[in-house]
């Protein structure tokens, strides 16, 4: 196994698996990811994404098409504001630095589309993730996401030194784990589950050589469970 800070390879049951862990909200990660891709020319590349994320990203106007009445009648609206919580703060960051969340996966899937690459979505459905987050959650845990100041903590001026070290970093694992200090229920949920997910399904992933694009946030979590060899059970995590 070697490794750099943004970049591991594993061989894994004979099967080369390169992982680059990116910022989300950076050019620097979009631009390694384009580079790493057309270099390596693997057999697949995974992405830190479901079905649903993946076409949100494609479609930046879909919150504007919500209906409400329909979300109120299937009961999701916790998992809407699960979802607008932890959004926000991402793009707040986004804006600040001039970077669209999830560039690098896009810029991912369009190289991929460009060398004919099948790409694979690794990433457990978005709906499943927050409708567990908010069920694990007590009541007073529930109001302290709600009423959480981390959004609030970018309002200000950032120094250009703040936003270099940001760009490096993946934000929402970050929001996480601060958050989790207090919350612990959404590290388990929200990093320590979807590493699971993820590893699982990188490890399936068709072909012999692979790239997985994942947030930096999870690579520690991903390399370990690859490299141990870790049983997964998916039915525990997909209800």
């Amino acid at each position: 196994m070697t490794s750099s800070q943004d970049i591991r390879k594993l061989t894994v049951n004979n099967k080369e698996i390169i992982l680059i862990g990116t910022a989300h909200i950076s050019n620097v990660s979009a631009n390694l990811v384009k580079d790493t891709i057309e270099s390596e020319n693997p057999d697949c590349v995974c992405l830190e994404l479901d079905e649903k994320r993946y076409k949100s990203m494609v479609n930046s106007k879909k919150w504007e098409n919500l209906n409400l009445k329909e979300i109120i009648k299937k009961r999701q609206l916790s998992t809407l504001l699960v979802n607008v919580i932890l959004s926000a703060y991402q793009n707040k960051l986004a804006k600040k630095m001039g970077v669209k969340p999830g560039t690098e996966f896009l810029t991912a899937s369009k190289t991929c589309k460009e060398l004919n690459i099948p790409i694979e979505l690794c990433d457990r459905d978005i709906r499943i993730t927050l409708r567990r987050t908010w069920h694990s959650l007590t009541f007073i845990e529930k109001l302290k996401l709600i009423f959480s100041d981390t959004g609030q903590k970018i309002e200000g001026e950032m120094s250009e030194e703040m936003l270099a070290e940001l760009r490096k970093t993946d934000v929402i694992s970050k929001m996480i784990n601060d958050v989790g200090k207090s919350i612990p229920s959404l590290i388990r949920v929200l990093i320590d589950e979807r590493d699971d997910y993820l590893a699982e399904n990188i490890r399936n992933a068709p072909g012999d050589k692979i790239i997985a694009v994942v947030g930096a946030g999870h690579m520690n979590g991903i390399v370990n469970i690859l490299t141990t060899g870790k049983k997964i059970n998916r039915e525990k995590i997909e209800k």
